[in-house]
């Protein structure tokens, strides 16, 4: 049987794929080999489920899920155990993806739907417990994992919240605890860069989320004592979610004037629930929410054009 019966590549998605695994392996260097199991963990599963439902219909697993399953992972704390990594990646793509009818259906992002469902179900092993980084010389490539008493209860966006600010220059290289990818700010950017260039992420999303946090961030810090700016884009998912999750393709909306709309809420939403809600990140939820609204704001934005062309003729 031919491979392409049963997986389709889409350059794109290859591309997106490619731009994830230096974070992976900065991820590795930070808390150990044992992300890099998680990762491996995570696509087996997660693409065994996208084939549960393909294969029977004689439909291949795209690219896309490996995109799905590598955003799912750097989203996650170090310390996630495996069983709950497993249920999050297998409900992101059933529930998130499958349900919808599979690739270019889906409403809502299936790697933030999956993170979401286990953020909620189990907290503690969510948001509960970090380590720091293993920073200097081989660092995390000569330990499985991080050692117990480095062991902390607090990211850099905690304590931020707490009104306490850490070095910049750490959050900038990624020598601080968090999120398995969200630690580098200049290897996202980097791979932000990457992706606009080859055409793989619509640098009006990127740019409007950043506008939309710029904004928000500002009136945050006029008016309710907020962290300076540079604090809003460095410390938590922001950029991370700037690069890699606003821009995916098939949730977010088409039309061009929708789309900077679109990036512009999740992004000043995004800093709105940091302030104002329990939750230390909110961009998960930013995203999901206006997920459900991209299908309406294009279809505002191809009604205003038809309406403005039938008012040329």
């Amino acid at each position: 049987m031919p491979l392409k019966k049963y997986y389709l590549n889409q350059k794109v998605m290859i591309r997106v794929t490619l731009s994830l695994v230096p974070l992976v392996l900065f991820a590795v260097y930070l808390f150990g080999w044992r992300v890099l199991f998680i990762a491996l963990t995570v696509l087996v599963f997660g693409i065994a489920t996208e084939a549960h439902f393909t294969v029977r219909k004689g439909k291949p697993v795209t690219s896309a899920i490996l995109v799905t399953c590598l955003i799912y992972t750097l989203s996650l704390p170090p310390t996630v155990p495996f069983w709950i990594a497993i249920i999050g990646i297998i409900t992101g793509v059933t529930f998130g993806k499958m349900v919808f009818g599979g690739f270019g259906q889906n409403i809502y992002n299936p790697a933030m739907v999956g993170r979401c469902f286990i953020y909620i179900a189990f907290p503690r092993e969510m948001t509960g417990i970090w380590i720091e980084p293993m920073w200097g010389g081989v660092g995390g490539f000569s330990a499985w994992n991080g050692a117990v008493d480095a062991v902390t209860r607090a990211t850099p966006l905690m304590h931020i919240k707490e009104g306490t600010l850490p070095s910049l220059y750490n959050l900038f290289i990624g020598n601080c605890s968090g999120s398995m990818g969200e630690t580098s700010a200049l290897l996202i950017i980097v791979a932000g860069l990457f992706l606009v260039y080859k055409k793989a992420a619509s640098w009006r999303l990127v740019v409007s989320c950043l506008a939309g946090g710029l904004v928000a961030g500002t009136i945050m810090r006029i008016f309710w004592n907020g962290p300076p700016i540079p604090y809003i884009f460095l410390s938590g998912a922001f950029l991370f979610g700037c690069v890699f999750v606003v821009t995916e393709p098939i949730s977010g909306p088409k039309t061009q004037p929708a789309q900077i709309i679109y990036g512009f809420i999740v992004g000043s939403l995004t800093i709105i629930l940091r302030k104002f809600s329990n939750f230390s990140e909110g961009f998960m939820f930013s995203i999901l929410l206006m997920n459900a609204f991209a299908p309406l704001m294009d279809f505002w934005v191809n009604q205003a054009k038809q309406k403005k062309q039938a008012a040329n003729e």
